[in-house]
């Protein structure tokens, strides 16, 4: 869900994002699907029914709207072959790639944080 351009609430979040880089970084990356994609991509270009594949239960509307999401914002490259039937591949931009090394890491926070969750239950 999009916040409304002229909302307080969407100036509140462009002031965060202009003083503050780790707050733009994560506005860049959050939601439930971007993270999902990156990871999947981190091994190397796939195509649409490939990432469709390996994301459960995300909808071909929903990941064909983050795709173009992160085309935009230079996370990923779409590429189109000319073929017949076309064949389109998406992979990490070289910035994109630079988020490998911070998802490893929030993989590792995020099993130690289960692993510190679980055995308080």
């Amino acid at each position: 869900m999009s916040i409304k351009e002229s909302s307080t609430n969407n100036e509140n979040k462009k002031k965060l994002e202009q003083s503050c880089s780790e707050i733009y970084a994560v506005n860049l990356i959050s939601g439930r699907w971007i993270l999902s994609i990156c990871y999947c991509l981190k091994q190397g270009k796939l195509r649409f029914s490939e990432l469709k594949n390996k994301i459960p239960n995300i909808t071909e509307r929903m990941l064909t709207m983050q795709l173009k999401k992160m085309e935009e914002e230079q996370l990923i490259v779409k590429k189109v072959y000319a073929e017949v039937p076309p064949r389109v591949e998406y992979e990490l931009t070289q910035i994109g790639t630079q988020l490998i090394p911070v998802l490893d890491e929030l993989e590792m926070w995020g099993k130690e944080h289960k692993k510190i969750k679980n055995s308080s239950n």
